[in-house]
């Protein structure tokens, strides 16, 4: 596959994923991103801004086989991967079979995940890092491509729980919601008359080709030193640190930051036409990269800090050129 089958494929898709999502050009970017990167985003935002819709009309345009589980406090971790139930086979014989939970699909609609409780949502760590789930001792692998879309209410809403930080760097990108505008509400409320369905137009097969694609972009040292020493920008441990970081950040990204910086910039250089990750790219990725992965000490909570701010900072003060 070249760049320029590429980026029509990718086109195609968004095109027609715009036929169900009105605005939120973040969101539908990034989602874009993650899926073309094989990896996972989370997706914010109020209840009733098109989370849910947006992921089914992914999975349709995209042609994966996908899959819904609505999380609630009293879910299990067996009601996501699965469980070995006995049965009785056509011949008398009492047997042990696998009862696969709807963590075996391509495309994993999460949805509420923050309304589970931690246990629950744990479930889930080892298919989105080892792309495997194990269960009595038995390890399964999960289909591929493989990538999960997980909606959370803002965590001041009724009956949610705080993500593990465990979770929440696994995700490449977190991407916002934001409320519509009037034009957009208008163009919501017609659309909702006659809802036009996306069509299909791609495969698992040409999907896959499209992320190795991604994954085969060369990186240049000098711009990998520029994700990492972002990524160090925002350590409250590191020398480099300023001082409203040491002050407002109790962790800082892990190296999955640098990671995903790399990555998902891979994915916004193909989507440019370009075969070569540049300092751009990372610029532009940067806030749905990090801003979940920098986590506010109780002073920068108290003083109303935003990630997006620290991140913005990083940004400014990292020069492009290696001190």
């Amino acid at each position: 596959m070249d760049t320029d089958q590429f980026q029509q494929l990718a086109s195609d898709i968004r095109e027609q994923v715009s036929k169900v999502i009105v605005g939120q050009d973040e969101a539908v970017d990034g989602v874009l991103r993650c899926l073309l990167a094989d990896r996972h985003a989370l997706l914010e935002g109020m209840p009733g801004l098109g989370k849910t819709s947006l992921v089914r009309a992914f999975a349709a345009a995209a042609g994966l086989p996908s899959g819904r589980i609505q999380f609630t406090p009293d879910l299990m971790p067996a009601d996501i991967t699965g469980t070995n139930v006995l049965t009785r086979s056509p011949g008398g014989e009492m047997t042990i079979i696998f009862q696969p939970g709807p963590v075996f699909t391509s495309l994993l609609l999460a949805d509420e995940l923050n309304r589970a409780t931690p246990k629950t949502q744990s479930a889930l760590l080892e298919a989105m890092q080892e792309r495997t789930v194990t269960i009595a001792g038995v390890t399964r692998e999960v289909p591929q491509p493989f990538c999960v879309l997980a909606t959370q209410n803002p965590i001041e809403t009724h009956g949610t729980f705080p993500l593990p930080e465990a979770q929440l760097d696994r995700f490449m990108l977190k991407l916002h919601f934001t409320p519509p505008g009037r034009d957009e509400l208008r163009d919501i409320v017609l659309r909702d008359a006659g809802p036009a369905q996306p069509a299909q137009v791609t495969e698992p097969g040409v999907l896959s080709d499209m992320i190795r694609l991604v994954h085969a972009v060369p990186m240049a040292p000098h711009v990998a030193d520029y994700a990492g020493r972002l990524v160090l920008a925002l350590d409250p441990r590191h020398p480099s640190a300023s001082g409203k970081v040491r002050s407002f950040v109790r962790y800082g990204p892990s190296p999955r930051g640098a990671q995903a910086l790399c990555l998902a910039g891979r994915a916004t250089a193909l989507l440019d036409g370009r075969l070569s990750l540049a300092f751009r790219d990372i610029r532009a990725v940067a806030p749905q990269a990090l801003r979940h992965r920098v986590l506010l000490s109780l002073e920068g909570q108290r003083e109303g800090v935003s990630p997006d701010d620290l991140v913005a900072a990083a940004l400014a003060s990292v020069g492009e050129a290696s001190p």
